[in-house]
């Protein structure tokens, strides 16, 4: 079995691959300043109530976009798992090439996502990521990364209008039908997400005029399937795509 966690600035994913299939998948809040005995116990207590045998672990892989908690978890994960460890960083992606201007400011999970999309389509593409950010992530089906875009995420372009506003609801993350709000919530889910329908079909028009039409669109991330309209953009909606990636970095090193 394979153990791959990966953390982000949100949630801390957590997934166990056996024989090529994804059997179990957990999250956990992303705490900054959490101890690790937080952690610890959320993890002991879903192994014991699924009935893992931590021996049957050959091996884990450790992505990390949280400074604070990649020791965290580099001190608590050989506790839970009696394997080695593979932490994912600039000196060991395989596959790979990085055509950017610092290798060490990207994203780990950006990178594995990259990974998997060049295993799996083999082709030029695009990805985009829905997470806390919504990335997009170029790269030729030579395996170089060739740059990326981030924007605010949704739930976070919505958080902010909340925290920053007296008067302004939080609100669900659903699709309104029609795009003139009657009401405040309908408002603000109209401007957040039917906006955000054409904040990424203009982007992936703009990145194909530099990088040229032939490049496809993957999506993956949470919230990847909740914008209906984009469905037809994209290749594929793989949720599965970071896990995949971390899974063939590991078994590379």
């Amino acid at each position: 079995m394979l153990v791959a966690i990966d953390i982000g600035n949100s949630n801390v994913s957590l997934a166990i691959n056996q024989n090529n299939d994804w059997i179990h998948f957990w999250r956990y809040p992303t705490i900054r300043d959490e101890s690790p005995f937080f952690y610890t116990m959320k993890i002991k207590n879903d192994l014991l109530e699924h009935d893992i045998d931590i021996e049957e672990v050959e091996k884990m892989v450790l992505s990390s976009v949280v400074p604070s908690l990649t020791p965290v978890f580099k001190e608590i994960l050989p506790e839970l798992f009696p394997a080695p460890i593979v932490v994912v960083g600039p000196t060991i992606y395989p596959f790979i090439s990085l055509k950017i201007d610092n290798p060490n400011e990207i994203g780990s999970d950006l990178v594995a996502n990259a990974v998997a999309a060049n295993a799996i389509y083999k082709k030029d593409c695009i990805i985009v990521d829905f997470g806390t950010a919504l990335t997009f992530t170029t790269v030729s089906k030579k395996g170089e990364i060739l740059g990326v875009a981030i924007a605010p995420g949704l739930k976070t372009a919505i958080a902010a209008l909340f925290s920053k506003t007296a008067q302004l609801p939080e609100v669900p993350l659903d699709l309104p039908a029609l795009p003139v709000g009657k009401n405040t919530i309908h408002a603000i889910q109209s401007g957040i997400l039917v906006g955000y329908v054409g904040l990424v079909t203009h982007m992936l028009a703009e990145i194909r005029k530099e990088v040229g039409a032939q490049y496809i669109a993957v999506a993956t991330g949470g919230l990847s399937s909740i914008l209906h309209p984009l469905k037809d953009q994209f290749e594929e909606i793989d949720v599965e795509l970071t896990m995949n990636g971390l899974k063939i970095i590991a078994e590379a090193n």
